[in-house]
């Protein structure tokens, strides 16, 4: 399926990707203010259903972060979901697929400020198969930027503009031979990766940097909290210090667009013996069924599409 081809939802109603478009001097576009949300689709093929992990969590975040950015979004959370099962339905979708749904600063002026300045809002969905492609592990470094601090931008929010930390990040990862990287907090505690959650095991424990290590809330480390509390694994959220990361036993990122994946080593020193851990493949498992809607507890973790929109009682015109 081509970009173009795709159906995506703007500008109120639903139509071709080639024909969503934007002004040069857009604002979002120019000063990097909007917010958005990274949800997964996951394909069934037994089942021939796709299954949406957490949307409404999404969305209700979404909807937290456009408050920061003096934006609202008119539909309700549950209004989005609905609106994403349809979009979904409409690409005819039978694989597994990542969600963008982003609101933004949408007049075209010259002028920094938030207030005073219209909004738009948009959902893209297209196939998307890994975001670290095949790799097993990760190789890992601490980057030299630091984390976005609170007091400079809203680190708790998926604003657009802040990804400037994550991108001078990875790259700068990426052009020194790793996959991928660690940020530190302005006090030099371990946050988070370029885009995941950092989790390492020590001491038997699984252990996770708190919120106020300006850590973005994820919703995958939601999932893999409870999974680590369900299967009985100690869990603890606090600081991390640097040094700690060169004796963790295990460690891994997790994310939406990542799931849960292993870090083979952290600045050239081996995690463990190098391997996935026994800690972290039990979670990886337990998660990999959850998406797919094969746990029975973890259930009503997602949407089926296809089997929803069976049950819609109308359908939006184009």
């Amino acid at each position: 399926m081509k970009l173009d081809d795709l159906t995506v939802y703007a500008q109120g109603r639903f139509m071709r990707y080639a024909d969503a478009k934007v002004g040069l001097l857009t604002h979002g576009l120019q000063y990097g203010t909007g917010c958005f949300e990274g949800v997964r689709g996951f394909w069934d093929d037994a089942e021939r259903e796709l299954y949406i992990l957490h949307p409404r969590d999404h969305y209700v975040r979404l909807h937290a972060s456009a408050k920061i950015l003096m934006m609202q979004l008119e539909q309700s959370p549950d209004e989005l979901v609905e609106i994403t099962v349809e979009l979904c339905t409409r690409n005819r979708f039978e694989r597994e697929i990542y969600i963008r749904p982003f609101v933004y600063k949408s007049d075209e002026a010259i002028g920094v400020r938030l207030h005073d300045v219209g909004d738009a809002f948009a959902i893209v969905a297209l196939p998307f198969d890994s975001y670290f492609g095949a790799a097993a592990g990760l190789r890992a470094c601490v980057s030299s930027w630091r984390r976005i601090d609170d007091t400079a931008a809203p680190a708790r929010a998926k604003v657009t503009g802040i990804y400037i930390n994550s991108a001078l990040a990875k790259s700068d990862a990426l052009l020194n031979g790793f996959d991928e990287a660690i940020l530190l907090s302005h006090d030099g505690h371990v946050s988070e990766g370029s885009a995941e959650n950092f989790f390492m095991v020590k001491d038997g424990a699984l252990v996770t940097p708190d919120a106020t290590q300006n850590i973005l809330e994820g919703v995958t480390r939601r999932c893999v909290m409870t999974i680590a509390r369900d299967l009985g694994i100690p869990l603890v959220e606090r600081a991390i210090d640097r040094s700690e990361l060169y004796t963790a036993s295990e460690a891994f990122f997790t994310g939406s667009a990542a799931g849960v994946m292993p870090i083979e080593s952290i600045d050239r020193r081996p995690v463990g013996d190098g391997r996935i851990g026994k800690t972290t493949k039990a979670i990886a498992d337990v998660y990999e069924r959850a998406v797919r809607g094969k746990e029975a507890k973890y259930r009503d973790w997602v949407t089926p599409v296809y089997r929803r929109a069976s049950l819609a009682p109308h359908r939006r015109s184009a």
